[in-house]
């Protein structure tokens, strides 16, 4: 994945949305781009705008913090674009620590640690899965695997939750707000796309889905980026139905660039009597949610 066509697509974005009025410019006429132009941008930034084409064509390498705040502030980019546009920065220079080759299975997957697979095993209230910025999830707790198990049943995603997102017809009934956790998934691929740009697995994984999904596809186009840090989602099981669920994930620091997520329904709601119900089918083995076949 090319870092400097990363670069050069989401500074265009970013400016493209940023209209004369955001920024406290006077609209004038006939603009022939639908956000700042490149001077207006150098302008507000206090640089040459021979300065700023060049950071927009790709070129992050050596670039000081205070130019890349410079930026992000003219852009009027919040929390995660600004560490996406920093993590681009230090991929441009090579110092991204995430570039390091991680511990792997033969077949290719991370491993955790057993103390971790521990920890998830002691989690018994709600879903907890661990997973890589490519959104493979690597390790979970009993009942992440009864939660997801139209997933882990399905053979084509792979465990991964775009791919399940986007080519599972499963996942338009398992997300009611479909679009919204399409959003999500993209925004925070391409987030990892601008912390590990020579990831070849991620590369294969954005070709793929850009090959087979046009809804992918389009929305990989916007360049936008999250982190997925807490809130509130909305899921639809097959065996206990409605679910609301709030969410923290917390990036694991002895593990560069995992995250451990872990959801909880509101105590005394419908949902937390749900979990408990999907707690009970973890705790017995049913079959059918296990693994999509009928138990016995």
């Amino acid at each position: 994945m090319d870092n400097r066509e990363e670069v050069r697509e989401f500074l265009t974005s970013r400016r493209a949305k940023i209209t004369p009025e955001r920024a406290g410019l006077p609209s004038g006429s006939r603009r022939r781009v639908p956000g700042l132009r490149r001077s207006e941008v150098a302008a507000l930034a206090d640089m040459s705008v021979e300065y700023y084409a060049k950071l927009e064509r790709g070129h992050l390498a050596g670039v000081s913090p205070a130019v890349l705040e410079a930026v992000a502030r003219v852009l009027q980019l919040d929390d995660a674009e600004r560490a996406h546009l920093l993590n681009l920065a230090q991929a441009a220079d090579g110092t991204d620590v995430l570039t390091r080759p991680r511990r792997r299975h033969p077949e290719g997957r991370q491993q955790v640690h057993r103390s971790l697979q521990w920890t998830l095993d002691a989690i018994t209230a709600g879903p907890a899965v661990v997973c890589n910025g490519r959104l493979d999830i690597l390790a979970s707790n009993a009942l992440a695997r009864v939660f997801y198990a139209e997933l882990l049943a399905d053979a084509a995603s792979r465990r991964n939750l775009a791919r399940f997102q986007f080519l599972a017809p499963a996942s338009r009934r398992f997300y009611p707000d479909w679009e919204l956790f399409a959003d999500m998934a993209v925004a925070m691929l391409h987030a990892q796309a601008g912390r590990n740009p020579y990831d070849k697995d991620l590369h294969d994984l954005v070709g793929e889905l850009s090959t087979r999904s046009e809804e992918f596809r389009t929305r990989w186009g916007a360049h936008n980026v999250r982190r997925h840090g807490t809130g509130t989602k909305r899921f639809h099981h097959p065996s206990v139905g409605e679910l609301v669920l709030a969410y923290e994930s917390l990036d694991l620091a002895a593990d560069p660039g995992l995250h451990m997520t872990v959801y909880a329904a509101e105590p005394g709601s419908p949902s937390e009597e749900g979990l408990r119900l999907l707690s009970s089918l973890a705790a017995t083995g049913d079959g059918t949610l296990a693994t999509g076949r009928p138990a016995g």
